[in-house]
């Protein structure tokens, strides 16, 4: 049983969203995101290339794969994101792990007292 909740947690994980299915994307190597920090008020925009570690705050951010629909098709952008809240002398607290969508962030919305994070668009790095 363990090991069937397991495979299909898995599946989950890398799961790819459903308008990626239908519509060919392009795979791009940098996330675009906004972040709040709700105690200053200070919006700012990150930029995240995939696979590597960047800091908002207390927040360790990693873009996983970062996703858009081709120019002729709906604008969309997709990025999956895994996210921990790192303080010190405390261990690392995961806080998201998922796919999140610029057209529509409430869907999968990061929830944290101190901080909002969201995908702005998916581009190549310069």
């Amino acid at each position: 049983m363990m090991k069937k909740l397991l495979g299909s947690m898995a599946a989950v994980l890398v799961a790819v969203p459903a308008w990626a299915q239908q519509v060919p994307e392009l795979s791009l190597d940098m996330a675009v995101l906004g972040g709040l920090d709700k105690i200053t008020a200070r919006v700012v925009t990150i930029e995240a290339p995939v696979g590597q570690p960047v800091r908002f705050g207390t927040l360790e951010i990693v873009a996983r794969a970062c996703k858009k629909r081709r120019p002729e098709e709906n604008p969309e952008s997709a990025a999956f994101l895994d996210i921990w809240d790192i303080k010190q002398g405390q261990p690392a607290q995961g806080v998201f792990r998922g796919w999140m969508f610029a057209s529509s962030p409430a869907l999968s919305a990061m929830e944290h007292a101190v901080y909002d994070v969201w995908v702005l668009d998916c581009r190549k790095a310069s």
